[in-house]
């Protein structure tokens, strides 16, 4: 790939981060009347649920308050941001200092889950948002948040099991991912801590030691307690587009660190991924895949849903800029030419969430409970940026 090209992508994903899916986001989605986020969008913006994920808007407020630090210091932008912001004060959080996960358009609480999701998006949110305003009060409650989130990982029976059987008691690899993304993202803004690189050690630990299985050429979203593969449907379940994800984390990590011996590792995560992921009858990464090619049980396993493209293009661009292999440069062309082609509305803005296995669309929407204002403008931001970089852009 030669730095022509390179610059017509960074063009491609500038104007559709810039100027398709954050104005669609601003025109749509935010609450005049009680603040937040609605999210539950139609292909046209039109809201068709007024019920509101908390952890989506965590995740706003993370985007904004981003786009705000590192792009351009934009009023809407940080407009946006504190929208979100005064709504996760006033109602995001229960008594005991956790999190609702799902709140009726004025705030009243519907739904509290006992993962530490919605608290891991809130933490950055706040943090980012601190750095945007020099807001104290928001960068105490996200240190206070994350700080019992990691008391509560610690504290036996804090949180109730899955499963009844304790040989049952399995533990996720979204968890160590996301402790290592949230504190990613904490340090920028909280003063050094201990804490903070305890947590990364550990998180970097349990994923490439143990989820990450070369003998299996897999990473593993489900193990037993003593880090054994279990075999059972979800034992064997594997998720293509959020090994990517994780491996980009660990790069990360690697540049943050000065630390080249976690690159291997995570580009071993990436080669697995898109030896078992990518569907070689119709393009497009599968949701879940069955290890042993048993199968998969979810209904939507063969499904192409937004957010594994989404960060399977970013992971791939990182590959290939931290490693020079040109596999990874053939990978992300492919990636996103099938991304491209299908999930952005040329017409109405926005990326559509759910695609068939053959690539066609399965429903309209643009937003619901699950997909908010975070994994497409993100991918684009950061891939915008890191072509930046390797083409010398500003």
């Amino acid at each position: 790939m030669n730095q022509a090209r390179l610059e017509q992508y960074r063009e491609i994903y500038r104007q559709e981060l810039f100027d398709r899916v954050i104005p669609f986001w601003l025109r749509h989605s935010l609450d005049t009347e009680h603040g937040g986020q609605f999210t539950c969008l139609d292909r046209d913006g039109a809201v068709f649920d007024t019920d509101k994920a908390m952890w989506l808007q965590g995740r706003a407020l993370w985007m904004f308050a981003k786009l705000y630090n590192t792009v351009q210091p934009r009023e809407e932008w940080l407009a946006a941001a504190r929208h979100q912001y005064d709504f996760i004060m006033r109602h995001g959080f229960d008594s005991d200092g956790r999190m609702f996960f799902a709140l009726t358009a004025d705030g009243r609480p519907l739904r509290k889950r006992r993962y530490l999701f919605t608290e891991a998006f809130a933490i950055i949110g706040l943090a980012e948002y601190a750095r945007a305003t020099g807001d104290a009060q928001a960068l105490q409650r996200a240190i206070a948040t994350y700080r019992l989130v990691i008391d509560l990982l610690n504290m036996p029976n804090a949180l109730p099991p899955k499963t009844l059987l304790p040989e049952r008691h399995g533990k996720t690899h979204s968890l160590s991912m996301i402790l290592l993304a949230t504190t990613q993202e904490l340090r920028l803004a909280a003063p050094p801590a201990p804490l903070y690189e305890q947590v990364v050690d550990a998180a970097l630990g349990q994923i490439i030691n143990h989820f990450l299985d070369d003998s299996a050429a897999a990473v593993f979203e489900l193990l037993g307690p003593n880090n054994e593969r279990l075999d059972t449907a979800e034992g064997r379940k594997i998720t293509p587009g959020h090994a990517l994800e994780s491996a980009a984390f660990i790069l990360h990590e690697a540049q943050a660190r000065a630390d080249e011996s976690l690159i291997a590792p995570a580009l071993r995560m990436i080669d697995y991924s898109m030896q078992r992921g990518w569907d070689a009858e119709y393009g497009g990464l599968l949701y879940f895949v069955d290890v042993d090619g048993k199968p998969p049980t979810p209904l939507e396993w063969d499904m192409k849903l937004w957010w594994p493209h989404s960060e399977a293009l970013y992971a791939l661009l990182l590959a290939w800029h931290s490693s020079g292999d040109a596999k990874y440069a053939t990978w992300f062309e492919q990636m996103h030419d099938y991304t491209f082609a299908r999930f952005p509305d040329a017409d109405d803005g926005g990326w559509y969430g759910y695609l068939r296995r053959d690539g066609s669309l399965s429903t309209r929407l643009k937003g619901n409970l699950w997909k908010g204002f975070f994994h497409t403008p993100r991918s684009l931001w950061l891939c915008w940026r890191l072509l930046g970089e390797m083409t010398g852009g500003v």
